[in-house]
């Protein structure tokens, strides 16, 4: 069994999201998750916040962001148990953030130092 992350993109994240909107897409993401730790294939995973990001350039330089008015914003990442990556993919197809029109859920196999890759 390999492990596989699952990286959630959005689009256009700095839309305002009401709390009760925010609760039922709590919700639904925890069951979605819940059904594959019922088949023991998660392994961990977290949402990513905006508050108090960096990003670090090549030259060394450190600015304010990434922010939420940019195009696509990295959302979090669960990290999963697959046989393959088309079955990665297959738990993907069920997690509530590709309701967000232009979102994307991107599969990563995860390096081992097994020297299989």
């Amino acid at each position: 069994m390999q492990e596989f992350m699952l990286i959630f993109r959005h689009e256009n994240a700095s839309g305002k999201v009401s709390p009760e909107q925010m609760q039922e897409w709590m919700k639904q993401t925890m069951d979605w998750i819940g059904g594959i730790a019922a088949q023991n294939k998660f392994v961990s995973g977290t949402g990513l916040l905006f508050d108090d990001a960096k990003v670090v350039h090549h030259s060394k330089k450190v600015t304010n962001g990434p922010f939420g008015e940019i195009k696509e914003t990295l959302g979090g990442y669960i990290i999963v148990k697959a046989e393959s990556a088309d079955e990665a993919a297959e738990f993907a197809k069920g997690s509530p953030i590709l309701q967000g029109e232009g979102n994307t859920i991107e599969v990563r196999k995860i390096a081992k130092d097994d020297g299989v890759h």
